[in-house]
């Protein structure tokens, strides 16, 4: 009989997104095929605390860790110090994608369709009349930082420019405004290392002014639709452009890479989030499975990726 993959599934963490991650690790470690893994949930608590009663050696480790401190590569770089293979972009490209300004240029630098954006620092000074004048009317603030929406704002005024402000920098210590794109909100699962595939693509449709936190995860009122009801060339350069942005932010594993569709068919990418939501409801899993690919199904593979990755990486030489 072979013998089970010892698997840690990490969860929780010091960000905003704690209860998100709670949600998907619970549906991960519900999905997860008993016959193959040991399972061993590790809670980390909102003060960075690791629940483990002993310290093991584990074959792979999921982070299913949303946000800072957990998808920005610091718990990325502390398992490859421990020599751990683990699912999801590595150091760089976790950080990278973690940082939506930082993102952003890089794309930009790579010829790929992005919305007009500016950035603001604690210590800057950017009117509003000049954000309006630069990227017209409404515009979203965003924590750099983040993700599920958390801290998002759309304004369309000075006042409301002002709250967002306040209430995006108690979440990070850099914001990104980004101009208001009229368009639908369509999203693309990658999965993979050296050769990524595109999933079919999903459409969220909002039930609010925009796809925010309180509509992801508390109404739970936005309806998703996949596939997207859009032409297959569009669906054609929507999975070419997902795998473009994988690679151009040295992703590997898995990522979900949302888009505008404009009226006049122009796409344009919003961002990458390198370790996707996993709850019931969440649109990465529900992807793949409109692609025949099961939730247990999906999770096998995403730990093939991580181990071929850490085999290939251990043949890489480390002295002269």
């Amino acid at each position: 009989m072979k013998k089970k993959l010892k698997v840690a599934v990490l969860f929780g963490g010091k960000s905003a997104e704690h209860e998100v991650s709670v949600r998907s690790a619970r549906n991960i470690i519900n999905a997860l095929d008993k016959k193959k893994y040991k399972i061993t949930p590790v809670k980390i608590g909102r003060n960075g605390e690791f629940y483990l009663d002993q310290i093991k050696k584990f074959d792979v480790v999921f982070p299913v860790l949303h946000g800072p401190f957990g998808e920005d590569g610091s718990m990325q770089g502390f398992l490859k110090l421990a020599g751990v293979p683990f699912i999801g972009p590595s150091v760089l490209g976790s950080a990278v994608g973690m940082d939506k300004d930082v993102a952003k240029r890089l794309l930009r630098e790579a010829r790929i369709p992005i919305p007009k954006f500016v950035v603001l620092h604690p210590r800057g000074n950017m009117p509003f009349k000049k954000v309006s004048k630069i990227l017209n009317l409404p515009v979203f603030v965003k924590p750099a930082n983040l993700g599920s929406s958390v801290g998002v704002s759309k304004v369309k005024n000075k006042k409301e420019f002002n709250k967002a402000l306040k209430d995006a920098f108690q979440y990070d210590s850099k914001i990104i405004i980004e101009e208001g794109v009229e368009g639908r909100e369509i999203e693309c699962a990658v999965l993979g290392n050296e050769y990524p595939i595109a999933s079919i693509p999903g459409e969220i449709i909002p039930n609010s002014e925009f796809y925010s936190y309180q509509s992801k995860y508390i109404d739970a009122k936005s309806v998703s639709k996949i596939p997207a009801v859009i032409s297959r060339q569009k669906i054609k350069e929507i999975q070419n452009l997902a795998i473009k942005v994988f690679k151009t932010l040295d992703c590997e594993g898995m990522s979900r890479i949302d888009f505008f569709l404009k009226k006049n068919g122009r796409i344009l990418v919003n961002e990458i989030n390198t370790i996707p939501g996993f709850t019931e409801i969440s649109m990465y899993p529900k992807m793949w499975q409109a692609n025949g690919l099961s939730l247990p199904e999906l999770l096998d593979k995403l730990i093939d990726l991580a181990l071929q990755r850490f085999e290939r990486e251990g043949k890489l030489k480390s002295t002269l």
